[in-house]
């Protein structure tokens, strides 16, 4: 598994919304209205990567599925 390029890939994208959340959770703590802005910004940019994340699992899941579980 750890030698399929898309395994590595939804990895990676996981790792990304991990990254995001960390940093749109770390501007909550700061005031201002440019913090605001910036963490409904990376709240944004956390569901994008989310999904990109969610739609690459599967699609992992379904090619392993339809070449037998290799």
């Amino acid at each position: 598994m750890l030698n399929d390029p898309l395994f590595i890939i939804a990895a990676l994208a996981c790792a990304v919304v991990g990254v995001i959340l960390i940093l749109g959770i770390s501007n909550f703590g700061k005031e201002g209205i440019d913090a605001a802005k910036r963490s409904n910004k990376f709240m944004r940019w956390r569901i994008i990567a989310q999904f990109i994340a969610v739609v690459l699992i599967l699609l992992f899941v379904y090619i392993r599925r339809q070449m037998g579980g290799e």
